[in-house]
């Protein structure tokens, strides 16, 4: 069986728009979406894009996603991106999310560890991309409720001023 990767590397990136990122910096904040047990054979289960719509899901995560290193490339990944998070501690980080996440959702479990890519995760779905996409190098924070739930909804969450642990670094202009 293959082994779990839940080693939190030196650093974590968040490719997105400088708007959102200076707010992660600032606040702390970050939107955790659903994550579902694609039931169509989704050979890559990325988290629900929508805002606040109503999903259902027999076996969902909320997640949150990030890069293990530094990627240009992964600019053009995440549409509208010109802008990442450079989060410098991630063992304060992953504490400050996972503490944050248990105030509003005290009865869900959470986990974070590496993706796999090209074969499946013992952690199941959630952590197991197709090879295709292992350029990405996707770190995973998810959480489960622990009770059947029939939705799942989007969630804010806000961990504190990051700038301690974190800078923004601008996209290279070409």
């Amino acid at each position: 069986m293959q082994a779990v990767d839940c080693e939190r590397p030196a650093k974590l990136y968040r490719y997105s728009e400088r708007r959102w990122l200076e707010r992660a910096l600032t606040a702390g904040e970050f939107r955790l979406r659903p994550m579902l047990d694609d039931s169509l054979g989704n050979p890559r289960l990325r988290p629900f894009q929508g805002t606040g719509a109503r999903v259902a899901a027999t076996a969902g995560y909320l997640t949150l996603s990030l890069a293990r290193e530094w990627d240009p490339s992964l600019f053009g990944e995440f549409g509208g991106a010109d802008c990442c998070l450079v989060i410098h501690n991630t063992e304060e980080f992953g504490e400050r999310v996972h503490r944050a996440v248990q105030r509003v959702l005290p009865t869900w479990a959470g986990i974070d560890a590496a993706i796999s890519y090209g074969i499946p995760s013992p952690l199941g779905k959630a952590f197991s991309r197709t090879s295709d996409h292992a350029k990405e190098k996707e770190w995973l924070f998810a959480w489960r409720p622990t009770q059947p739930t029939i939705t799942l909804n989007p969630i804010v969450i806000q961990i504190g001023s990051m700038e301690d642990i974190a800078e923004l670094r601008e996209k290279a202009v070409s």
